[in-house]
């Protein structure tokens, strides 16, 4: 789904499959390609490798098949493929910080994917869910139902899209953030559709009275469920409409069968300079476990063109960081 994805939006999707023999199970590896500078190409593994079950939990081992992934990918990528860069989707524990992966790999200078997210277990009670988040949150939580706020799916997400775009680009303007438009948001929608049930992605719509006052996506596979997207109104903001939302998306998560909730992405620390310093509290305040991927790192192929390539865009991070402040993409 995520290549048919992507594809539409200039990327080449190319599917491999890692052989771990002689004892552990094949996997599948999805690498993304496409131009992006005057004579750089970039090749992208989205969160892989995945690990086949029984992988040793050794940070050596798994920068050792790191390295021979990127090594058996160079000569069948696309020619004049500048470097590849992964996106390890394992985490490094509960308060570390993303350990080092050795030359010639190097930290990316910009992350693609938030390494830093919020994980919430799903498999207790519901009162066992609440009573694990901030005093504050369960109240907010409850005071948005007392206040007659009312969550809906949606049983039609691609016709919605608009509406919840509206809602982004009001977002936008607010918090001074980048975002897609429209037709991104439909065209997830669309794959998902196409996809068959392998996922489920939903719309979830906050309303009071007739208005309408935030929105979030959220994606049900599996064992897991992500929130993706999220936005809200400028009006009633006293309703506290996105605590209704993720609580309403966590009911149906556990009910799906999802043993855990993502909150997806969040600033390292807990640092109150940070420009997203309140995205960090409101996602942590709803309990679960703070998680540290290692991040995006780069396998060089050809490293006089990535070397510059890396300054320009460390260069346009910082900019782009000092312009809307901060911020996470997918």
């Amino acid at each position: 789904m995520w290549g048919r994805f992507k594809s539409r939006f200039g990327w080449r999707a190319l599917a491999f499959s890692v052989d771990w023999a002689p004892v552990l199970p094949a996997t599948t590896l999805l690498v993304l390609t496409r131009r992006v500078a005057p004579g750089v190409r970039m090749a992208y593994v989205p969160w892989g490798p995945e690990l086949p079950q029984g992988f040793p939990d050794d940070a050596a081992a798994r920068a050792a098949a790191l390295s021979n992934i990127a090594a058996a990918l160079k000569p069948v990528l696309p020619g004049r493929t500048t470097f590849v860069r992964f996106d390890p989707p394992w985490f490094n524990g509960v308060g570390e910080n993303g350990s080092a992966l050795p030359p010639p790999f190097r930290r990316a200078a910009a992350d693609i994917q938030p390494p830093d997210t919020v994980v919430v277990g799903l498999t207790g009670p519901e009162q066992e869910i609440l009573a694990a988040m901030k005093p504050k949150w369960r109240y907010n939580t409850g005071l948005a139902e007392k206040r007659g706020v009312e969550v809906t799916l949606s049983e039609d997400p691609a016709a919605d899209v608009a509406g919840f775009h509206r809602l982004l680009t009001e977002t936008a303007e607010r918090d001074g953030i980048a975002v897609h438009g429209a037709g991104y948001y439909r065209a997830l929608f669309d794959e998902n559709a196409v996809a068959g049930g392998i996922s489920n992605l939903r719309l979830y719509t906050a309303r009071h009275e007739g208005d309408v006052l935030a929105a979030v996506v959220v994606l049900f596979r599996g064992e897991e469920a992500t929130y993706l997207y999220g936005a809200s109104s400028n009006v009633k903001r006293n309703l506290m409409a996105p605590y209704a939302l993720q609580w309403r998306a966590m009911l149906d998560a556990k009910a799906a069968g999802c043993t855990r909730y993502d909150l997806f992405g969040i600033p390292p620390d807990d640092d109150p300079a940070h420009p997203m310093a309140g995205l960090y509290r409101f996602k942590t305040g709803f309990g679960g476990s703070i998680l540290h991927r290692p991040g995006s790192w780069d396998y060089p192929v050809n490293w006089a063109v990535y070397a510059a390539f890396s300054v320009a865009e460390g260069m346009r991070k910082r900019l782009r960081d000092r312009r809307k402040g901060g911020g996470v993409g997918r």
